[in-house]
Protein backbone atom coordinates (compact mmCIF):
# COMPACT_ATOMS: atom_id res chain seq x y z
CA UNK A 1 0.00 0.00 0.00
CA UNK A 2 1.30 3.67 -0.61
CA UNK A 3 -0.20 6.48 0.62
CA UNK A 4 1.31 10.16 -0.72
CA UNK A 5 -0.08 12.12 2.38
CA UNK A 6 -0.13 16.16 1.88
CA UNK A 7 -0.81 18.95 4.62
CA UNK A 8 -3.30 21.20 3.34
CA UNK A 9 -5.12 24.47 4.43
CA UNK A 10 -8.41 23.27 2.00
CA UNK A 11 -9.27 20.39 -0.47
CA UNK A 12 -12.11 19.34 -1.96
CA UNK A 13 -12.74 16.73 -4.98
CA UNK A 14 -15.54 16.63 -7.80
CA UNK A 15 -16.82 13.90 -9.91
CA UNK A 16 -18.77 15.31 -13.14
CA UNK A 17 -18.56 18.46 -11.80
CA UNK A 18 -20.54 17.63 -8.36
CA UNK A 19 -17.98 17.50 -4.97
CA UNK A 20 -17.78 14.38 -3.52
CA UNK A 21 -15.85 15.42 -0.98
CA UNK A 22 -13.82 18.75 0.75
CA UNK A 23 -11.95 19.27 3.54
CA UNK A 24 -10.55 22.46 5.39
CA UNK A 25 -7.31 22.06 7.03
CA UNK A 26 -5.96 18.44 7.13
CA UNK A 27 -4.65 15.98 5.58
CA UNK A 28 -5.24 14.81 1.52
CA UNK A 29 -3.89 11.41 1.22
CA UNK A 30 -3.91 9.56 -2.16
CA UNK A 31 -4.10 5.77 -1.47
CA UNK A 32 -2.60 3.42 -3.79
CA UNK A 33 -3.14 -0.15 -2.98
CA UNK A 34 -1.49 -3.86 -4.40
CA UNK A 35 -2.74 -7.08 -4.69
CA UNK A 36 -0.18 -8.29 -2.03
CA UNK A 37 -2.08 -5.54 0.23
CA UNK A 38 -4.47 -6.99 2.96
CA UNK A 39 -6.71 -5.75 5.89
CA UNK A 40 -3.60 -5.58 8.24
CA UNK A 41 -1.55 -3.51 6.09
CA UNK A 42 -5.07 -1.10 5.69
CA UNK A 43 -5.19 -0.66 9.25
CA UNK A 44 -1.62 -0.47 10.13
CA UNK A 45 -1.67 2.35 7.30
CA UNK A 46 -4.72 4.02 8.45
CA UNK A 47 -3.52 4.13 12.13
CA UNK A 48 0.02 5.79 10.45
CA UNK A 49 -1.48 8.30 8.43
CA UNK A 50 -3.38 9.18 11.85
CA UNK A 51 -0.55 9.27 13.97
CA UNK A 52 1.95 11.62 11.95
CA UNK A 53 3.02 15.08 13.26
CA UNK A 54 3.37 16.83 10.92
CA UNK A 55 0.99 20.20 12.22
CA UNK A 56 3.34 22.86 13.49
CA UNK A 57 3.00 23.71 17.29
CA UNK A 58 3.44 27.06 18.96
CA UNK A 59 6.91 27.17 18.67
CA UNK A 60 6.90 26.19 14.66
CA UNK A 61 7.92 22.69 14.98
CA UNK A 62 6.00 20.29 13.28
CA UNK A 63 5.14 17.58 16.36
CA UNK A 64 1.12 18.09 16.69
CA UNK A 65 -1.08 15.25 14.95
CA UNK A 66 -4.46 15.78 12.86
CA UNK A 67 -5.98 14.80 16.32
CA UNK A 68 -4.32 17.40 18.20
CA UNK A 69 -5.52 20.20 15.75
CA UNK A 70 -8.81 18.39 15.50
CA UNK A 71 -8.74 19.25 11.16
CA UNK A 72 -10.35 16.10 8.79
CA UNK A 73 -8.74 14.07 6.07
CA UNK A 74 -9.66 13.86 2.10
CA UNK A 75 -8.38 10.06 0.83
CA UNK A 76 -8.25 9.45 -2.64
CA UNK A 77 -7.51 6.67 -4.43
CA UNK A 78 -4.68 6.65 -6.77
CA UNK A 79 -3.87 3.46 -8.72
CA UNK A 80 -1.08 5.29 -10.37
CA UNK A 81 1.37 5.36 -7.21
CA UNK A 82 2.09 1.72 -8.21
CA UNK A 83 3.07 2.92 -11.79
CA UNK A 84 6.07 1.71 -13.28
CA UNK A 85 8.04 3.28 -16.09
CA UNK A 86 11.44 1.42 -15.63
CA UNK A 87 12.94 1.30 -19.14
CA UNK A 88 9.69 2.86 -20.75
CA UNK A 89 7.77 5.85 -20.95
CA UNK A 90 4.20 4.66 -21.12
CA UNK A 91 3.35 3.83 -17.20
CA UNK A 92 2.79 -0.26 -16.89
CA UNK A 93 0.17 -0.15 -13.91
CA UNK A 94 0.60 -4.02 -13.75
CA UNK A 95 1.44 -3.30 -9.74
CA UNK A 96 -1.78 -1.73 -9.04
CA UNK A 97 -4.44 -4.20 -7.46
CA UNK A 98 -7.50 -5.66 -8.69
CA UNK A 99 -10.75 -3.29 -8.78
CA UNK A 100 -12.68 -5.63 -6.07
CA UNK A 101 -9.73 -6.04 -4.38
CA UNK A 102 -8.38 -2.31 -3.96
CA UNK A 103 -12.02 -0.51 -3.85
CA UNK A 104 -12.80 -2.67 -0.52
CA UNK A 105 -9.08 -2.11 1.31
CA UNK A 106 -9.75 1.72 -0.06
CA UNK A 107 -12.82 1.60 1.62
CA UNK A 108 -11.43 -0.42 4.84
CA UNK A 109 -8.91 2.49 4.84
CA UNK A 110 -11.66 4.80 5.07
CA UNK A 111 -13.79 3.12 7.89
CA UNK A 112 -10.61 2.70 9.82
CA UNK A 113 -9.90 6.69 9.92
CA UNK A 114 -13.59 7.30 11.01
CA UNK A 115 -13.86 4.50 13.47
CA UNK A 116 -10.68 6.60 15.24
CA UNK A 117 -12.72 9.12 15.33
CA UNK A 118 -11.80 11.65 12.15
CA UNK A 119 -13.63 12.98 9.91
CA UNK A 120 -12.91 11.88 6.50
CA UNK A 121 -13.93 12.96 2.79
CA UNK A 122 -13.86 10.89 0.09
CA UNK A 123 -13.59 10.85 -3.54
CA UNK A 124 -15.33 8.32 -5.93
CA UNK A 125 -13.20 5.17 -6.36
CA UNK A 126 -12.95 4.09 -10.22
CA UNK A 127 -13.89 7.98 -11.53
CA UNK A 128 -12.31 10.55 -12.92
CA UNK A 129 -11.86 12.85 -10.30
CA UNK A 130 -10.52 16.94 -9.87
CA UNK A 131 -8.80 17.17 -7.16
CA UNK A 132 -8.32 20.67 -5.67
CA UNK A 133 -5.97 22.00 -2.62
CA UNK A 134 -3.82 24.43 -0.94
CA UNK A 135 -0.85 22.67 -0.36
CA UNK A 136 0.36 24.14 2.96
CA UNK A 137 4.32 24.25 3.56
CA UNK A 138 4.64 22.56 1.32
CA UNK A 139 4.29 19.31 3.44
CA UNK A 140 4.25 15.89 1.41
CA UNK A 141 5.15 12.44 2.25
CA UNK A 142 5.22 9.37 0.46
CA UNK A 143 4.62 6.38 2.51
CA UNK A 144 5.29 2.56 1.69
CA UNK A 145 3.96 -0.27 3.69
CA UNK A 146 6.61 -2.35 2.30
CA UNK A 147 9.14 0.15 3.90
CA UNK A 148 7.28 0.62 7.25
CA UNK A 149 5.55 -2.74 8.21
Amino acid sequence: MRAVVQRVKDAFVTVDGVVSGSIEKGLLVYLGISDSDDENICKKMAEKVAKLRIFTDEKGKMNLSISDIGASILVISQFTLFANVKGCNRPSLSGAGKPGHAQALYEGFVSHLRGLGYNVGTGVFGAHMHVRYENDGPVTLCLDSDQLF
